[in-house]
């Protein structure tokens, strides 16, 4: 199964160094410092300059041989955004000593198995459902909390699967989505400037000095946290939590007497009804393909002192993976082509994301997929793509043309929130359930245009019953938001909200899925 314990040994501290050799014109030879240690990290805020990392690309001369040596620190000597400035480096030597003696948190088996899964998506034999938290929290850690979203993933699944007749990748932004990129590294409140809360594993949220000094012990936390979370997501999956004879028992209490959960319960009959049809035929609903399911964890990659510390050698392969998920994606922030955030992924066997918005040149993207993955391996990359409706319908295109033409192979996934974040009259941030919609309407209108897959959705959602978006048939206002808005950084769809997302990507699948039977019949 996807989620089981990974065993394995503690990662020695002899540094192992594994050497790629890349033969292409738009790779440029770069300096190593081997001997780099922790104090090494050149961290640059946010609002500084990074515009060098593409000249960098351009400036490689034509048809060369390249030898690029790669280790768990050589991201070390590149330039590092959105790093925290920890006071006391001593201290943080010493977490990082402890984390790299700590079991890893999943097994590399498990992360190949994504891979195959997510190669599928790319070529659309299946869909990709990622979602959880924005940012996940210490305070907000618990058994419920943890069961909820499974909860509502596993009825979206339902849900996009019945209507595109297409196996979906359960992907949860669970188990480690803790650090949170700012645009500014200091915020300011009557007068008071303090650094920003960066994520619950890096500083408290808390408008205090001390709390917003950053702590690495809260790495340590942030490991058992997610050690706990996998533990009990592992349980669900795989205990009979999931089984699918259990459909109509998933629905949360406050979705029941909704529009929405009325349409989920009567799919949930209908999926009953095939299941009583496969027993009556003699088909066991007893097999583990009907009573577990697969699902694996994903999270920004960009607090790389934590990343690193969690990196392990495949004993079976020889590569190194990524063992804080399955799945580690490249923000808007951070995916310089020549920075540290670039630097560490390229060298870990995990699938990756790259988040990209209206802002991406195509030909910075071909370069930015070819740095990540220069053999073309299928499922290694996910393009993430956020950029509003109108952007999607303008920008996207040329997107997928450029890929095209460079013959590159990946999932093209929507991420239909990060931009259409606006402010409520009351002050906080939401996001409006019908911009939300209509960038995924325009995402599968463009790849329906362009003759692309359209690969999955990625939201941040939660099963709780919050008040944080706008909009949706259980209609939440502006003057709804301040009664349950829980989250720590931005705002998400809850499970009704969810649910009904899910139905309207259901029937986009639906509809695709009917238009390429007719073309094969004609």
């Amino acid at each position: 199964m996807a989620l089981q314990y990974a065993a394995g040994a503690a990662l020695s501290k002899t540094v192992i160094q594994s050497q790629i050799m890349i033969s292409d014109s738009r790779r440029p030879s770069l300096p190593y410092n081997l001997a780099a240690g922790r104090r090494g990290v050149f961290s640059v805020h946010a609002s500084e300059s990074s515009k060098s990392s593409v000249s960098a690309v351009e400036e490689s001369p034509a048809s060369r041989e390249v030898t690029e040596i790669w280790t768990p620190e050589s991201w070390k000597i590149k330039k590092a955004l959105q790093l925290p400035e920890y006071p006391d480096e001593a201290e943080l030597d010493s977490v990082l000593r402890t984390m790299e003696a700590y079991p890893p948190l999943v097994f590399a088996g498990e992360v190949r198995s994504l891979e195959e899964r997510l190669a599928d998506a790319a070529l659309g034999k299946a869909f990709l459902l990622q979602g959880g938290d924005c940012a996940e929290s210490f305070k907000e850690f618990s058994a419920n909390y943890i069961r909820d979203t499974f909860r509502i993933l596993l009825q979206m699944s339902v849900v996009l699967s019945f209507g595109g007749q297409l196996p979906v990748i359960k992907v949860g932004r669970m188990a480690g989505q803790f650090a949170k990129p700012r645009s500014e590294p200091y915020e300011e409140k009557d007068g008071v400037k303090l650094p920003s809360y960066k994520g619950d594993n890096v500083n408290g949220d808390a408008f205090d000095e001390k709390s917003r000094i950053p702590d690495p012990n809260r790495m340590i936390r942030a490991y058992c946290q997610a050690a706990s979370t996998l533990n009990l997501l592992r349980a669900f999956a795989t205990g009979g939590y999931a089984a699918m004879q259990r459909v109509t028992q998933w629905n949360l209490d406050f979705v029941q007497h909704s529009e929405q959960g009325d349409r989920y319960q009567e799919l949930a009959h209908r999926v009953d009804e095939a299941l009583g049809f496969m027993e009556a035929a003699g088909l066991t609903v007893d097999h583990p393909i009907m009573a577990t399911t697969d699902f694996w964890t994903s999270h920004e990659c960009l607090l790389l002192p934590y990343e690193q510390a969690l990196t392990r050698m495949d004993s079976t392969s020889g590569l190194y993976y990524g063992c804080s998920a399955h799945m580690l994606w490249v923000g808007e922030r951070t995916r310089q082509l020549d920075g540290a955030h670039v630097e560490f992924l390229r060298g870990v066997a995990n699938p990756l994301g790259i988040k990209v918005s209206q802002k991406m040149n195509p030909n910075e993207l071909t370069k930015l997929i070819d740095i990540l993955n220069p053999t073309n391996k299928p499922g290694r990359i996910t393009v993430i793509v956020r950029m509003g409706a109108e952007n999607m319908r303008v920008k996207f295109p040329h997107l997928i043309k450029a890929v095209r033409r460079a013959g590159q192979i990946v999932t093209w996934v929507c991420d239909p929130m990060h931009g259409n974040t606006i402010k409520a009259p009351c002050g906080l941030k939401t996001r409006a359930f019908d911009a939300i919609l209509a960038e995924v309407r325009a995402f599968f209108d463009v790849h329906e245009q362009e003759g692309s897959n359209p690969g999955g959705i990625h939201l941040e959602m939660t099963g709780q019953n919050v008040t944080e978006c706008i909009g949706g048939s259980r209609t939440v206002t502006f003057d709804d938001l301040s009664s349950r808005y829980h989250t720590h950084c931005d705002p998400r769809l809850n499970a009704s909200q969810s649910l009904e997302l899910a139905f309207i990507v259901a029937e986009r699948l639906r509809k695709r899925r009917m238009l390429n039977g007719s073309q094969l019949i004609a």
